[in-house]
């Protein structure tokens, strides 16, 4: 079922629509350097390869689990007798800074258009001088009608499953356990209709969202850190500690220790995580985590579980506050719908003379020569003036905060 053209590509129309940024650049007839990042199963794969078919370009790919060094350079090597060959590289986060190092020479010589693949954070896991000289394409989870589409248009079209009388009566459970991943959703419809018996009478199989249910939790118990139950787990692993459940919180992390997990990857949610829903509620857990983060890099497997369960127990038994995390979505969504508003005249820099005439920060008052170590001044621009982003967490720590709060601003934010 995977597409043959761009035509046939389900989702992401963002990049691959009609004004989409990869359609421009299709339509100027050249490909640039990619890292697309995305959940398993969203077409990273397929896209590259249809992006090469389009403009005729040699294509070469590399898995990133099984490829080295050598393997690069041999690819690398062939390309330069075919000038403006794809490199795709699968998994690319796999790739030490090595095998990364590799590519650089033949990217910024043009010898080879790199198209990486990835699920994690191309900041967290590529080197600073590829991501210079790639553009990084986040793609999406495909959505429900697309999966709807795609289920169907399996059942259609497929030399299997279209042999067979199928009749979906119920997509939810199909499209839920999926996760908007199109490889698991094919894989669990082609599970479900092998394992259904057929009406006796009619001889159709109907699907519905009970029998998807009962075979998925037959056929896809096993935890699969590339894919599969990865999401799934991470999400139960962080909900169980913001829901202050250490038990099930530990029980998440053994399934993922056990499936050989990367013990950064989830280091790393451990980190967002401290800043996200434990916050100021209590500030020592983004430390603990940072040391957590730097200690299992440092230690690894199988010592690191050890670090790994003190701080999940830590998290998940402090009190939990999000008010920071909304605090700041709250001003970059504002800034992003209303522009940026000027500086107060009296907090600008003046570097130069005119400036000074002009009276930049002639009436700050510097806080450390007030009582307190406060004056009280207008800081925010004119127009936002007594807006509130930082709305308090109902814990200890955040309301010896907001009594502070309300004792240096009075009644002017709420406090």
């Amino acid at each position: 079922m995977r597409p043959r053209t761009l035509t046939d590509y389900a989702g992401q129309q963002h990049l691959i629509g009609s004004e989409g940024v990869l359609r421009r650049y299709l339509n100027a007839g050249r490909l640039p350097s990619l890292i697309l990042w995305g959940p398993p199963g969203v077409g990273k794969t397929t896209l590259a390869h249809l992006l090469a078919q389009e403009l005729g370009l040699p294509f070469a790919a590399l898995s990133a689990i099984n490829a080295g060094v050598k393997d690069v350079r041999e690819v690398i090597e062939r390309a330069r007798k075919q000038r403006g060959t794809v490199l795709f590289i699968d998994e690319i986060h796999r790739f030490s800074k090595s095998q990364q190092d590799a590519l650089l020479g033949a990217v910024e010589q043009g010898v080879v258009t790199l198209i990486g693949a990835t699920t994690e954070n191309p900041s967290f896991e590529v080197i600073p001088a590829v991501l210079s000289r790639a553009q990084v394409y986040v793609l999406e989870a495909l959505g429900k009608d697309v999966l709807t589409s795609l289920v169907d248009k399996a059942l259609a079209e497929d030399e299997i499953l279209k042999q067979k009388k199928v009749r979906v009566q119920e997509y939810n459970a199909l499209l839920t356990i999926s996760g908007g991943d199109a490889r698991k959703l094919l894989n669990l419809l082609e599970i479900v209709v092998e394992a259904s018996r057929p009406n006796p009478k009619t001889g159709a199989i109907t699907i519905t969202d009970e029998a998807v249910q009962q075979l998925a939790q037959q056929h896809l118990a096993r935890y699969d850190k590339g894919g599969e139950m990865h999401y799934d787990v991470i999400s139960a692993f962080i909900k169980s500690i913001r829901g202050s459940d250490p038990n099930a919180a530990l029980y998440y992390l053994a399934v993922m220790l056990e499936g050989g997990e990367d013990v950064k990857f989830i280091a790393r949610r451990l980190l967002i995580l401290a800043s996200e829903d434990v916050g100021l509620a209590n500030p020592n857990a983004l430390m603990l985590a940072q040391s957590c983060f730097q200690a299992v890099t440092v230690i690894g497997m199988p010592e690191s579980d050890i670090i790994l369960g003190q701080t999940v127990v830590y998290l998940a038994t402090s009190p939990k506050s999000n008010a920071s995390y909304k605090a700041i979505r709250e001003a970059r969504a504002l800034v992003r719908q209303q522009g940026v508003q000027p500086v107060p005249i009296a907090l600008r820099n003046a570097p130069t003379k005119l400036m000074e005439e002009l009276g930049y920060g002639n009436t700050y008052m510097y806080s450390h020569d007030y009582e307190g170590n406060f004056a009280y001044q207008e800081f925010l621009p004119e127009q936002l003036s007594g807006r509130v982003f930082y709305h308090p967490g109902q814990n200890p720590a955040e309301a010896k905060a907001q009594e502070r709060l309300r004792q240096l601003w009075g009644e002017k934010y709420g406090y």
